[in-house]
């Protein structure tokens, strides 16, 4: 059960992140010496309600999961994080979950590239961050809860992405995305959000069924990849997904060669839809 300390200690972490840190506009006349509790609630995608009753301490269960979106949107450390979890009552993430926390350095990178999309995923393809711009390449991804926020869910049970695929390249897609998912699940055999992830993949999709019980074996690699956008039609552009060491994070980036018109689309969607998800 968490403590009155959980909320006091929200709060005062709260304080010390600048909205222009986080890649939030600051916005004229501001009470608060860091993030608005409106702004905590979006980059943490829960309640505005919650966040007040959690540091009010007026809301004693936070989940695993609220605890460790709230350490990323404060910006926390290990060390951080760990009290976080333990004033919550909970015991922190261990060697044989998932790993998904982001490291300073990772949030250093993301906060250098504002003009590129870019989403961090953990080791079982589950989205923790994505900026502004990738966004606004991909759709706004606030909205999205559980396991609507899974990569491998959205293509096998959910609405998949904008990105267009060849027959072919669909069968291999989902052979790569199963491989690194089974992979995961080697890796942390005692990670019960993983372990019901595949539980209702397997359940729910015969595709997903088959390539799982067949051992499918593919891996990630760098592409170039076309998507069907909303406004500016389709773009194709070069998608590399780069691995952090040490805490099997996931970093997709989406990058156009310079001087095509794909550039010139990339560059006014980015501009476009960043104006629409902070105006």
């Amino acid at each position: 059960m968490a403590t009155a300390e959980f909320g006091q200690a929200v709060r005062r972490w709260r304080d010390r992140v600048s909205p222009e840190s986080a890649g939030l506009p600051a916005g004229g006349q501001r009470r608060a010496a860091g993030l608005r509790r409106e702004e905590l609630a979006l980059l943490a995608g829960i309640s505005v309600d919650y966040v007040t009753r959690l540091e009010q301490g007026r809301a004693s269960h936070p989940s695993a999961q609220v605890v460790a979106a709230l350490a990323r949107a404060l910006r926390l450390s290990d060390t951080e994080r760990s009290h976080l979890f333990r004033l919550a009552g909970l015991a922190p993430p261990g060697p044989e979950t998932v790993p998904g926390h982001l490291t300073p350095s990772v949030q250093r990178m993301l906060d250098r590239l504002t003009g590129t999309p870019v989403a961090v995923y953990d080791a079982a393809w589950t989205l923790l961050v994505a900026n502004a711009a990738y966004a606004a390449l991909m759709g706004d991804v606030s909205g999205l809860r559980g396991h609507q926020r899974n990569g491998v869910w959205r293509n096998f049970l959910g609405p998949g992405s904008r990105v267009r695929h060849t027959p072919d390249e669909r069968r291999a897609f989902e052979a790569a995305l199963v491989a690194d998912l089974r992979a995961a699940a080697d890796r942390y055999p005692a990670d019960p959000g993983l372990g019901r992830l595949v539980g209702e993949l397997r359940s729910g999709s015969a595709r997903f069924a088959e390539l799982w019980d067949s051992g499918a074996v593919g891996h990630h690699r760098a592409a170039r990849k076309t998507i069907d956008h909303p406004q500016t039609g389709a773009l194709t552009l070069d998608c590399d997904v780069l691995t952090v060491a040490g805490s099997d994070l996931r970093i997709m980036v989406y990058t156009a060669e310079p001087g095509t018109p794909d550039a010139e689309r990339l560059a006014l969607l980015t501009v476009l839809g960043t104006q629409t998800l902070v105006g």
